[in-house]
């Protein structure tokens, strides 16, 4: 919590040493006009990305299929266009990256891993019910299926 901290007050600050240093080098209204352009960069990433994730999700509801790896392209796609949608230089590299494919495919294989790994750890530690003998002698109680209809009078 305290990197966050950390980080939400350290942000700005960075974002706005880089605005000086490119405006430095650039001009003040060159630097300008480029984080009005990437904030209108990211609003039309976010209109057409939304679009295109919720088309492709359907589609792949339709054909039967889980769109996981759909809806993260479009989290990333989400996320990138937040990020343009942020003054500053920074946050605009980091929206790109977030924006471009080879990028997004890194990312999802990188977390996707890291989450099979916390399943396996997860899995490793929790008792299987199933396979785990009852405390009361080794008898699994008895289970009957069926069926109730409920009737008011």
């Amino acid at each position: 919590m305290r990197a966050f901290l950390l980080l939400f007050l350290l942000f700005p600050v960075l974002e706005l040493f880089v605005f000086v240093k490119v405006s430095a080098a650039i001009g003040f209204f060159p630097a300008l006009l480029l984080i009005i352009a990437g904030s209108a960069l990211g609003v039309l990433v976010m209109r057409v990305a939304g679009l295109a994730t919720a088309l492709r999700a359907r589609e792949s509801l339709q054909r039967g299929e889980l769109p996981a790896e759909d809806m993260f392209q479009g989290l990333m796609l989400a996320v990138g266009g937040g990020l343009l949608l942020l003054p500053g230089f920074i946050s605009d590299v980091v929206g790109l990256l977030c924006l471009l494919p080879f990028t997004r495919r890194l990312v999802a294989a990188k977390m996707r891993r890291r989450a099979e790994e916390q399943a396996l750890r997860q899995r490793a530690f929790q008792d299987d019910p199933y396979q785990a003998q009852p405390r009361d002698g080794g008898h699994r109680p008895n289970v009957i299926e069926g069926e109730y209809e409920r009737r008011d009078k």
